[in-house]
């Protein structure tokens, strides 16, 4: 199957059901597919199908999937855009991808014009809710209503999309997923969230990333998929009564928000059967705090850009057992490897380690990317000793549950949010009173980790949390911001002067490593 097939099989099965749902705006099957095809034909029409590259480049909206479908219908490829990136860095990943065709929100109209002379291959720019500053509105640009585009042939190893990397060092790479790819994860998605007689899934992440993914094997049961603009947490609490929402993804930092609404026990949840979390590991409070507000419904993934989404699962069963059976270490585990994935821990000499052992966790599955786009040497690391290689440190326990205790670079996850230290630290070090800096991630409540910047000052120099935290967030924006600022004296460093962030981070990380081990 291609990717846009999983749509179509929710159109065969529910064509007059709703499958897109934004404030008062109902839109069926029917409709939307409809849509798509208008979407396909004008790109088609443009030479922009058959593996052309597109992005859609916006905020949380219904019209942001309806192109995503176009855009797979074509036989165009994917290329997703987190809409809070700053410009430098969403210029620099479509510039890398060969972005030729750019859907985007008006809000982002000053960024496209600044796009538009340093991406070499962009064809066609189009304006998602009205008129373009130089761009067609979107409702003029598509085709006329009758349209239908010709069903694409079946190529497992064919590419839908390429996806921003949540790579450990320097700027993303291209991840370059596969149709087969994509299939297994609908399939590993569906074997360890068995469909419910009318599935409703919330959207309140970005479609950009885990969220977008996610509406496809909901897609595929002919369920509803419900867009909100923005994850306001009093807002998604209200919506899960109100359209009876059973399906529900939320990065950690989000669920703590959530719980942290005083209204957050005034509504019924009973609807839910599904509440799943992912991008980093909830704190064992903050999850029996969850099952008691949401009942026995959380559930926990772990995947990546490069194996897509679905390679581990921890049920809601299991969550009920582990805290029932005073087993709560188990809580910091990102479950068993799903039904079509392997999941296993290697040493430094490519050797795979026993129980318990800790080593860099490796994966096989069909779900593993094809290669990093235009990057052989990277993706030749990637695959070394006949597994894909995550980057994170951890371990396997003798039942076979997967625990990620570090990671083997210095990426750090806030909120569900990839940050490269390396690319903040040079930001910092443009202070003037700023010898050294380094940069990692610390534990937090909130945010999962939160960025922390350590910074040793020239001698007699001053500077102050808010001079580093307001640099950053102009030249970065606010997600790769550090949330806050200490300043040392010296920094450790290894014999030939090189800072030990593991020395730094051991300081935040003590209390948290015991938890597991």
């Amino acid at each position: 199957m291609t990717l846009i097939d999983f749509f179509d099989r929710g159109l065969m099965l529910n064509p007059h059901g709703a499958c897109l749902v934004e404030g008062d705006t109902v839109r069926s099957y029917e409709q939307v597919a409809a849509t798509s095809h208008r979407i396909a034909a004008a790109l088609l029409g443009a030479g922009l199908g058959n593996g052309a590259h597109a992005a859609v480049y916006s905020p949380n909206m219904a019209r942001v999937m309806e192109c995503i479908l176009g855009i797979l219908r074509a036989g165009a490829v994917w290329l997703p855009v987190n809409a809070r990136n700053a410009l430098e860095e969403n210029l620099g990943m479509l510039r890398k991808l060969d972005c030729a065709c750019l859907f985007y929100h008006s809000a982002f109209e000053d960024d496209v014009t600044s796009m538009r002379s340093r991406l070499p291959d962009l064809k066609q720019c189009v304006c998602l809710d009205r008129p373009g500053r130089s761009a067609p509105f979107f409702e003029d640009w598509i085709a006329p209503a009758d349209v239908r585009v010709p069903a694409l042939a079946p190529d497992p190893d064919g590419v839908p999309a390429i996806l921003p990397s949540g790579g450990t060092t320097g700027a993303p790479k291209g991840v370059v997923t596969t149709n087969r790819g994509w299939e297994l994860m609908v399939s590993n998605y569906v074997s360890a969230m068995p469909f419910e007689p009318e599935p409703v899934q919330l959207v309140a992440a970005p479609l950009s990333h885990g969220a977008g993914a996610m509406c496809f094997p909901v897609f595929a049961g002919g369920g509803t998929t419900v867009v909100m603009a923005k994850a306001d947490p009093l807002a998604i609490l209200e919506h899960i009564p109100r359209r009876r929402v059973t399906r529900l993804y939320l990065p950690p930092t989000l669920v703590y928000m959530l719980l942290a609404e005083p209204r957050v026990r005034e509504f019924d949840y009973s609807s839910l059967r599904y509440f799943l979390y992912a991008a980093a590991p909830m704190a064992v409070e903050k999850l029996r705090q969850a099952m008691t507000v949401f009942g026995p419904v959380m559930c926990q993934a772990f995947g990546q850009a490069e194996a897509l989404v679905m390679v581990t699962f921890l049920s809601p069963g299991e969550h009920a057992a582990a805290l029932a059976g005073g087993v709560e270490r188990r809580l910091w585990s990102c479950g068993r490897p799903t039904l079509t994935t392997q999941v296993a821990v290697m040493g430094d000499d490519g050797g795979l380690l026993g129980p318990d052992a800790h080593g860099e966790i490796v994966i096989r599955s069909a779900m593993v990317m094809k290669e990093y786009y235009r990057d052989p040497e990277a993706t030749q690391a990637a695959c070394a000793h006949g597994w894909h290689h995550t980057g994170d440190i951890g371990c396997v326990d003798q039942d076979g549950y997967v625990y990620i205790v570090d990671r083997k670079k210095d990426m750090v996850i806030s909120g569900g949010f990839n940050v490269y230290p390396s690319e903040v630290e040079q930001v910092i070090m443009t202070l003037p009173a700023v010898r050294d800096c380094a940069v990692i991630g610390v534990p937090d409540e909130k945010w999962g980790e939160a960025v922390k910047a350590v910074v040793q000052l020239e001698p007699g120099a001053t500077a102050s949390e808010h001079e580093v935290i307001a640099l950053c967030k102009a030249r970065l924006g606010g997600v790769k911001a550090p949330r806050s600022v200490e300043f040392w004296t010296e920094l450790p460093r290894s014999p030939v002067g090189k800072v030990l962030k593991k020395e730094i981070r051991r300081r935040y990380w003590a209390d948290a490593l015991r938890q597991v081990n």
